[in-house]
């Protein structure tokens, strides 16, 4: 058996144990209200003994019923509360007083253990449910607080592109021996760029970026510059 078979199986012995308490101590209650009242001026009329008693349990019953709804809904009820109160103590009164005077003391308390016993039995009837309730309670969600969303505004501020300067000559470049041909199809040596030119190019890079937010292409970047296409991937080669 499992813990939460076990705790289920507790709990339904526990209920049926209270159940049957609370029954046996009503019915004693009961009767014991019934004997005193026939003894003290309605004993002409049975109907009329048995059905005293009611006057006063009733009381017991109705508040027993409101405490049991407000313990499924989780809530307190002063009301239910208080004629509970009311209708329990006065059937323990009116059974301890109906045992008359100068009798021996276990003559009050057999008068006295049924209603306490009623009266116990539900409060402990009355702590399962409450328990079972805060246990099958979902959780309170958490109160969501609406933000209010402020749209930004972006201002792309775009740079001015400025006028290319003209490099200067370009250094003859040093001719060595073609390599043998290889099948591997490799591509010639990119030129050397001057410094001067680097900088520019890498300027329009920027502006490019500021711009478009992407990296400018070799084809973008030789049309801005306008240099042939081998100085313009060797100024993408270093600017990468």
């Amino acid at each position: 058996m499992t813990k939460p078979e076990a705790e289920r199986t507790a709990v339904i012995v526990a209920g049926v144990v209270i159940v049957v308490l609370t029954a046996a101590a009503f019915w004693l209650s009961y009767a014991h209200l019934a004997d005193v009242a026939r003894n003290n001026g309605l004993g002409i009329s049975t109907a009329r003994h048995w059905a005293w008693p009611a006057t006063l349990d009733l009381f017991i019953i109705a508040g027993e019923v409101l405490m049991f709804l407000a313990a499924l809904r989780n809530k307190v009820d002063p009301w239910a509360i208080g004629l509970t109160s009311a209708g329990s103590l006065g059937s323990i009164g009116l059974n301890v007083a109906g045992v008359g005077t100068g009798q021996p003391v276990l003559h009050y308390v057999v008068a006295a253990v049924p209603p306490s016993a009623a009266l116990l039995a539900f409060g402990a009837l009355m702590r399962q449910v409450h328990g079972l309730v805060a246990r099958t309670a979902p959780a309170p969600e958490p109160e969501s607080v609406p933000v209010e969303e402020t749209a930004e505004q972006i201002t792309v501020e775009r740079i001015p592109n400025p006028e290319p300067e003209l490099p200067g000559p370009a250094p003859e470049p040093v001719t060595e021996p073609a390599p043998a041909a290889s099948t591997s199809g490799l591509r010639p040596a990119l030129p050397a760029v001057p410094s001067a030119l680097v900088d520019h190019a890498r300027k329009v890079a920027d502006a490019h970026r500021t711009a478009t937010g992407a990296d400018i292409d070799a084809a973008t970047l030789r049309a801005r510059l306008g240099v042939p296409p081998i100085l313009a991937d060797a100024i993408a080669a270093q600017l990468a």
